[in-house]
């Protein structure tokens, strides 16, 4: 679905994504791992539009859509989620859903006058499908609370339901377990196998919890220094002397095998 092709990210003479190719099938759950610095979340912000690439190519499906802003690639279906979610902590957790969809008849003053019967129609719709997705995530008890009220672990189940709210094909995760409890990871895993499985999502995850990225990830894709070191699956990449140097230095395989 996705093929990145020589991409190139540079700030200054600092070089965050450099020369990186990798892909992401269709229906896949692709884990993208590497320590810290490694250039993930700039090759995220690059492919999602949120930065302009200094050289390469982003295709999905075949489609160029490199240095494309991230409104139209919201209407193409690619998402993404960030590592701290950005809800609107005033509204409720329905409101926040039902904010997603683009082109709501009340959002004009004209429709607001004339139109009201057409709105009301519209937001009924839209709360039944925000109270589908709440229900989907197991938060239906949570749909009237203030999403500033929320745990972090909620809100990150929240930032998946908006991607729920309207016609996701691929989103990409950016550190959905950071902060998160360990229950509330099993539960919003839970939501990502379902959501590929049940309903055909395709996911590139960036996560520093190995276990997590086992549980959902194949394949794994590694970076360091702004390049894809290696891709293949979990117990391929924890075997990957170029992955283990990376991380910890040479000399210590079989520290990082034991304790994987």
């Amino acid at each position: 679905m996705i093929v990145v092709e020589n991409l190139h990210k540079h700030f200054g003479g600092f070089h965050a994504v450099d020369g990186a190719s990798l892909e992401i099938a269709e229906g896949s759950i692709t884990g993208l791992i590497g320590p810290n610095g490694a250039g993930k979340t700039t090759l995220f912000n690059v492919v999602a539009g949120r930065l302009p690439p200094t050289s390469g190519r982003v295709t999905m499906a075949g489609e160029d859509i490199t240095g494309l802003p991230p409104h139209e690639l919201f209407h193409k279906g690619l998402l993404r989620t960030f590592q701290i979610a950005h809800e609107f902590g005033s509204m409720t957790v329905r409101e926040n859903l039902m904010m997603v969809p683009e082109n709501q008849s009340g959002e004009t003053l004209w429709n607001t006058w004339f139109a009201r019967g057409r709105i009301s129609h519209e937001e009924r719709r839209i709360r039944d499908k925000a109270d589908e997705v709440l229900e989907f995530l197991t938060i239906s008890h949570l749909a009237d609370q203030k999403a500033a009220n929320i745990s972090g672990g909620q809100k990150k189940l929240l930032e998946l339901g908006r991607t729920m709210m309207v016609d996701a094909k691929i989103v990409f995760l950016d550190e959905v377990g950071a902060g998160v409890n360990r229950t509330l990871l099993n539960t919003i895993g839970d939501a990502i196998i379902r959501l590929n499985q049940q309903r055909g999502y395709t996911f590139c995850v960036i996560e520093h919890d190995m276990d997590f990225i086992a549980r959902l990830c194949n394949p794994v894709i590694c970076m360091a220094e702004g390049k894809v070191l290696a891709n293949g699956t979990i117990e391929e990449i924890k075997n990957n002397e170029r992955v283990i140097e990376a991380y910890l230095g040479t000399g210590l395989k079989n520290k990082v095998i034991a304790n994987a």
